[in-house]
């Protein structure tokens, strides 16, 4: 039997503002050396200011060691980021299940070392107010075209608040690709588990964020956004203290393209 190398992917949840790129600066470079990580992965539809992207924070995180984004529905927040998705050098996915003609690209085929992985975006429907089409339609529909017949390994980023919709689709494609991760509630889940066909799945990563916050912002406004109901006044990330950084590991076989292992690999630092 022929023993491989099994490919080494961190996969890390949504990081949140300047606190979230301060603590990913100082982890990456540690993590990628300490793991011996092949690719490291984050959902970075929050990392500017608490929504969306800019070219300047997608460089900040590049430049720590991060090789590719996914994100969310907060994607286009911000007119500079729409615009860095339109490149074709861009780093960062939009959600494959937005309109066709949407900027940016929902998946994208990534040189790991010598081999090769196909990233996949998707935004869940239960509970998100945005105009998508179904994700399970939507990953047949690529899965079609692109798969792991010709990849070493693919990942699947469900940003979604419902866990139901995020196991659920993970049970969908079981055997199909390599690992469901979940995004979107910053909050981490305990469910790691290896499905019989080999897909590996969590239904949350977390979040960078600071730990005196809710989610990553200013606590008083946000109670008082649940006390008012007032939706007008804007949400303000915490920029500095603590801040706690969630993430997965992930060993993929890239002979078979099954997940053979799976841990939380959760950090905190001061910023």
């Amino acid at each position: 039997m022929v023993e491989r190398t099994p490919l080494r992917i961190l996969y890390i949840g949504d990081a949140v503002g300047k606190a979230g790129r301060a603590a990913i600066k100082q982890l990456v470079p540690l993590l990628r050396n300490e793991l011996r990580l092949d690719a490291v992965f984050l959902n970075a539809e929050n990392i500017a200011h608490g929504r969306g992207i800019t070219p300047s924070t997608i460089e900040d995180v590049e430049a720590a060691g991060v090789d590719f984004c996914s994100s969310g529905n907060h994607i286009y927040d911000n007119a500079d980021g729409t615009e860095y998705l339109k490149r074709k050098d861009a780093k960062v996915l939009r959600p494959a299940n937005y309109p066709n003609d949407s900027p940016g690209r929902g998946w994208a085929s990534i040189e790991v070392g010598t081999k090769r992985l196909l990233l996949i975006n998707l935004l869940g429907q239960v509970f998100v107010n945005k105009e998508t089409s179904n994700p399970f339609h939507r990953i047949d529909e690529i899965l079609k075209q692109h798969s792991l017949d010709d990849h070493d390994a693919v990942i699947i980023d469900i940003h979604a608040e419902a866990t139901s919709e995020k196991q659920g689709l993970a049970w969908y494609v079981d055997g199909r690709v390599s690992a469901v991760v979940g995004t979107h509630t910053h909050v981490p889940t305990a469910d790691l588990k290896i499905l019989p066909k080999g897909t590996g799945i969590v239904a949350d990563l977390g979040s960078v964020a600071a730990y005196e916050s809710v989610l990553g912002f200013g606590i008083d406004r946000v109670i008082e956004r649940f006390i008012t109901e007032e939706k007008a006044h804007s949400l303000q990330p915490v920029e500095s203290g603590r801040v706690d950084f969630c993430s997965v590991l992930i060993e993929i076989d890239p002979g078979t393209g099954k997940t053979v292992s799976m841990q939380r690999i959760d950090r905190s630092v001061q910023v």
